[in-house]
């Protein structure tokens, strides 16, 4: 599945919001995004994830360049509505030490595939 990045900006505040699947293959389409970020960051970056249907350990990647570019900028980093198949990967991240955990970045993204996938079934 391909993946769409709706942005917009008011004021000091942008919203991204990705629609797809961001993994391996999509997510260099998040490269302009972080360089534009980097020219001129804004005050709050808003990544909305309502329709995000899957991440990989890549996308995550992305998304935490992303923060911590808003973090070195003094700028707020705000996630809002991730899918629950999303979400489960964010909780499973910030639950698991994923480095101490899984042996490649594929033995990751074949966990997350699998979790994603039992929450979407659950729908």
């Amino acid at each position: 599945m391909p993946l769409q990045i709706d942005q917009s900006q008011q004021k000091d505040v942008a919203q991204v919001r990705l629609i797809g699947e961001l993994d391996t293959t999509t997510s260099p389409q998040l490269a302009p995004l972080i360089e534009q970020l980097q020219a001129s960051p804004p005050s709050v970056l808003v990544l909305n994830l309502k329709d995000l249907v899957y991440i990989s350990s890549a996308g995550l990647r992305y998304v935490f360049q992303m923060k911590k570019l808003m973090k070195a900028h003094g700028g707020r980093f705000v996630i809002s509505e991730p899918s629950p198949q999303v979400k489960k990967v964010f909780e499973i991240v910030k639950a698991v030490p994923v480095q101490s955990v899984f042996a490649s970045t594929a033995e990751l993204d074949d966990y997350l595939d699998k979790m994603q996938r039992q929450v979407s079934d659950q729908d």
